[in-house]
């Protein structure tokens, strides 16, 4: 099993033992993810009897908030040139931009959330592009459902998805001159911008990695971005990962930090899930702003 379909299997484990599927659909996930039998059941019964125990948390302070505008900019699809198909994506583009971000999905795929996202990055001066990982199998909307959406996600080698994603950059370096790239990516996609961020590139001024995985072996030469990393206090199994990318990020000088919202779980920014948490949603989106706004490189 690769990093990331342990990854994703360990998602269904973590959804059974949070009640949020019942256990039919968890064997029927795991099986789509070519996890059957008895390692299955060993998986189900690890998360179940908790294995998911929060660690010790950092407490996150105040921090003055950029000004934000809630209704999000209306997207459009687009398609662009990539390594091999033509990418596809959601496009919103800010009146004044500031700077240029990339969005990363989840492992459900290029879904309304992560377009409306997409939109309030826009509508805060960060004109945004939302990338469909899944856009060579015909993009996320030619697959019924989210767990053959994850399934399908780990079938592919992780090099094609940072070749994607540098695809998009070059794209958004296209529609938006001058200004400063930077990249976000939540759940499945804050482990690819982990793996964009340690992919030896150089254009993007910041990245923003919320509760994805670092991989393994993951360095950030040829990177100049100043990264954060955030963190949901309950969310022990993606945590457990952390002390491997403070350890990368020091080596290597990076502006950095890492946040903990210390009563939030994983997943705690999206909105349409379970594990929504409003206080460190509102909270993290602010400082995600700010870190963007503080990064001030800038790419011709």
């Amino acid at each position: 099993m690769t990093e990331i379909q342990r990854y994703l299997a360990e998602e269904v484990a973590e959804d059974l033992a949070d009640g949020i599927i019942n256990r039919r659909e968890a064997i029927r996930r795991l099986g789509l993810l070519g996890v059957t039998g008895a390692a299955a059941s060993g998986m189900l019964a690890t998360f179940a009897a908790g294995n998911a125990v929060a660690e010790p948390a950092d407490q996150v302070g105040e921090r003055s908030a950029s000004e934000t505008n809630w209704a999000p900019v209306a997207r459009e699809s687009i398609t662009f040139a990539g390594p091999r198909v033509p990418l596809m994506a959601a496009w919103a583009p800010a009146v004044k931009p500031r700077g240029a971000v990339l969005v990363i999905h989840e492992n459900r795929g290029l879904n309304e959330h992560i377009r409306t996202v997409a939109g309030r990055f826009a509508a805060s001066g960060y004109s945004a592009l939302a990338l469909d990982l899944l856009s060579e199998e015909g993009g996320t909307g030619a697959f019924p459902g989210e767990a053959e959406v994850a399934a399908a996600l780990s079938r592919i080698p992780p090099e094609r998805f940072v070749a994607d994603m540098k695809a998009s950059l070059t794209e958004l370096k296209r529609r938006v001159r001058g200004k400063k790239l930077c990249a976000v990516g939540y759940c499945f996609g804050g482990n690819m911008v982990w793996r964009l961020l340690t992919s030896n590139e150089p254009r993007l001024a910041a990245g923003a990695a919320y509760y994805g995985p670092f991989p393994e072996g993951g360095t950030f030469a040829g990177s100049r971005a100043a990264v954060l990393g955030v963190y949901g206090g309950l969310d022990a199994r993606v945590n457990a990962t952390r002390p491997a990318a403070r350890a990368a990020l020091e080596a290597a000088r990076l502006k950095h930090e890492l946040l903990t919202f210390t009563e939030a779980d994983h997943a705690f920014f999206n909105d349409t899930g379970a594990r929504f948490n409003a206080h460190a949603a509102t909270e993290v989106w602010r400082r995600t702003l700010n870190w963007f706004d503080a990064a001030d490189k800038r790419h011709d």
